[in-house]
């Protein structure tokens, strides 16, 4: 890890009677405990503010004893230094706890994908350091949901997720808006997202969602969704922040900043609040406005989109939709009926509602689609009805606090009919506005989600077998500090000069590094083949693509890792649901083991990786697949590969990744090559499979082949360069 995140708030390790620990996951946007910083940019919504309350909110929950959020630490001098502290303490028992994750700056979530590995292995390296193993790991959103994923394999505990908006989704409707696939995935990544995302399902033991719609029309769109993981626990909202007038709201800043706008500000308050975003709709709302003398005549529109000091600085999404409102309310001639103020501190969101309310005004929520809508809520608790699209969370709001009305977000005149039948009669506002405030209190309170979340937790851990992690460490073989780990087949064999050089390095260095062999052959292949080539018996050796690891000198099998993996492992199931696809043929048994499946493949004939996922996850098949040199498919357990068993060799044996040299040239080494080891691929690699690493700055593409590619990276590194030897 490069950086210690040890200072702060150290309650120590909590009593394992005290109550849970959480783990919540949210690596995107500028995470903080104080002044959220919303509508910056599409990464900065109600994601944001609702992992930090859900913090909050949990760690005064009597069942809790600990929350870690964790988070993207930010070295930029464009945002606030606080998003570069490492542990900031939110109360005695809840922090947010900041790790390194690619470059310092801070970059748009799209950008995170190739980092993550480096996320994860610093948020597991905190975690040992500081004796912790939480109860649950929930991630929030895809790329959280990938550090999940091995955050939980290697902890041992259950995945928890919140999806906040899924790919599947979001690329339909950038296809409905003209975008072209080879766009969508040049700015998205979305074919990557998307595939994680089926990873997760395949992962995750609870999937808590906002809305039934949620899952029916998006969750239900998936190859590995799975009804019974998943269930419904809308957010809640700060009741103590979000509550009805008090008769200070004219007082306010923002009142004024409104008045700066409007003629007559103490008229009505039709009021949307979101971010410049195409989705939200904001046009179509202006427009119906601009249409109709009648809506014009009741109510000002006081639309806040973010905040902006230049709109020539922002995203060009941003900056379209901004010009967008300039241009429509200079057509239609809104000026002294529109407010849109350029910026606003998050303690004017509160005031905007009630002074919306005092005017018996209506908030809106225009937009295309909206997953849940927590500004309706926001807006319910200060006592203002709601107008809102009749697509996912909206619908669930309106059933159960009834405040409000749905509209067609595509039909100006709906949208102009909805508001003047709330604006234009004064008792059914009243009756809107009180049972909003009732609606809110019993279904939409903090205390109202935390008690069903702790409980769904409960149950989880109740159903849920994990596996804790060996609980005594081996000795860090004495002098051993580092470690060299190499493929054998394509990587340490095949030219005999270099590999008889390495094995005398590995002899001279042995007292100070560790040895290890990692690769997909079973345990008895790979002997016979080491012995041929007078290979001796390494200290660690990982065999079977990870499935297996044995220990000098006696080859002593880890039965901790096999019960690890043995999760959701269903090997009989996958070669059923394999049986009849053309191009692949198992591999004779003396090549398969008790966790690993093994396939020749013909890349002609056979379907592609991606379809064969699919496949097993239409199955509610939970597996990980690798190619090598495209001509071997193998399957293993979902919590098994060489860069899972890799990662648990280095916490038994206390190596820090940071001084472990990985070597390989196939797709079944680039998970031990992601994240925090220093890796090496030689030249005779296989250049389809590794073509997606050639970007990562720790990760060496050797000149020469194999040993003699090893034995480059070793000089490129120095890594032996401070290896200090007793006796020297």
């Amino acid at each position: 890890m490069s950086q210690s995140a040890t200072t702060g708030n150290q309650a120590g390790k909590p009593d394992d009677d005290a109550g849970l620990h959480i783990v919540l996951i949210s690596v995107h946007g500028l995470i903080r405990g104080q002044d959220l910083e919303l509508g910056n940019d599409a990464d900065t919504g109600g994601q944001t503010r609702y992992v930090v309350e859900l913090a909050r909110v949990l760690g005064e929950h009597p069942d809790i004893a600990r929350v870690d959020l964790i988070t993207r630490r930010i070295l930029d001098a464009s945002v606030s230094a606080g998003y570069a502290r490492h542990v900031e303490p939110l109360s005695e028992h809840v922090r947010i706890v900041r790790f390194d994750c690619g470059e310092d700056a801070y970059i748009p979530k799209e950008q995170l994908w190739d980092c993550l590995d480096v996320f994860a292995d610093n948020a597991l390296q905190w975690l040992r350091e500081q004796d912790l193993r939480p109860d649950i790991v929930h991630s929030h959103y895809a790329d959280a949901g990938y550090v999940g994923i091995r955050l939980s394999a290697q902890l041992g505990v259950p995945l928890v997720h919140t999806g906040h908006s899924l790919g599947r989704v979001k690329r339909r409707r950038l296809l409905a808006r003209g975008l072209r696939r080879d766009e969508i995935e040049a700015r998205y990544n979305m074919s990557r997202r998307i595939e994680v995302e089926e990873d997760i399902l395949a992962a995750a033991e609870l999937v808590i969602t906002s809305t039934h719609q949620e899952i029916e029309q998006q969750y239900g769109l998936y190859d590995h969704y799975q009804q019974d993981i998943m269930r419904v626990i809308p957010p809640g909202t700060e009741l103590d922040k979000f509550h009805p007038a008090d008769g200070s709201e004219r007082d306010s800043a923002i009142y004024r900043e409104l008045g700066r706008f409007l003629l007559n500000p103490d008229r009505p308050i039709i009021l949307a609040l979101s971010r410049p975003d195409t989705r939200k709709n904001i046009i179509s709302l202006l427009e119906a406005y601009g249409e109709s003398e009648e809506l014009q005549a009741a109510a000002n529109l006081v639309i806040v989109a973010g905040n902006r000091e230049d709109i020539r600085d922002l995203d060009n999404e941003a900056q379209e939709v901004l010009t967008d409102i300039l241009l429509t309310i200079d057509q239609y001639n809104l000026y002294g009926k529109v407010a849109y103020p350029k910026s606003h501190r998050p303690d004017d969101v509160p005031i905007l509602y009630r002074l919306a309310a005092i005017t018996q005004g209506v908030f809106i929520n225009p937009a295309l689609t909206e997953p849940f809508g927590l500004t309706l809520i926001e807006a319910a608790a200060s006592g203002l009805p709601i107008v809102a699209t009749e697509d996912g969370g909206p619908r669930d709001i309106t059933a159960n606090c009834h405040n409000g009305y749905l509209i067609d977000p595509l039909d100006k005149q709906d949208i102009t009919k909805t508001l003047l039948k709330i604006l234009s009669d004064a008792n059914a506002w009243r009756g809107l506005a009180q049972r909003g405030l009732k609606g809110v209190r019993k279904h939409y309170s903090w205390q109202a989600h935390t008690q069903a979340y702790v409980s769904a937790l409960h149950q989880l851990l109740a159903s849920t077998r994990t596996t804790p992690p060996a609980q005594l460490r081996r000795r860090a073989g004495l002098y051993h500090d580092r470690a060299i780990f190499t493929d054998l087949d394509q990587s340490l064999l095949g030219d005999a000069g270099p590999l008889a050089d390495f094995l005398e390095i590995m002899k001279t260095y042995r007292k100070c590094t560790t040895f290890g062999i990692a690769t997909g052959r079973r345990l008895d292949s790979a002997l016979r083949i080491m012995k041929r080539y007078g290979i001796p018996q390494p200290d660690v050796l990982i065999t079977s693509l990870g499935t297996e690891i044995c220990y000098a000198p006696r080859l002593t099998q880890d039965s901790a890792w096999a019960e690890h993996i043995d999760h959701l492992w269903k090997p009989r199931a996958i070669v059923r649901a394999l049986a009849d696809l053309p191009g692949i043929q198992l591999q004779p048994k003396m090549e398969r083991s008790r966790f690993k499946i093994s396939y020749y493949i013909d890349p002609e004939q056979a379907p592609g990786l991606d379809e064969i996922n699919r496949l097993l996850h239409q199955q509610e098949l939970t597996a990980n697949t690798f190619l090598s040199f495209g001509q071997f498919l193998d399957i293993v357990p979902v919590r098994a590969s060489k860069g899972f068993a890799l990662r648990w060799f280095a916490d038994q044996w206390d190596i820090p990744l940071e001084n472990i040299l990985v070597a390989g040239g196939s797709g079944a080494d680039e998970d031990m090559m992601r994240g925090n080891t220093m890796a090496v691929v030689v030249a005779n690699r296989h250049h389809e499979e590794l073509s997606g690493l050639e970007d990562f700055e720790n990760i060496y593409f050797a000149r020469e082949p194999f040993a003699a590619g090893i034995l480059e990276a070793i000089e490129h590194y120095d890594f032996l360069g401070n290896c200090n030897l007793p006796g020297a």
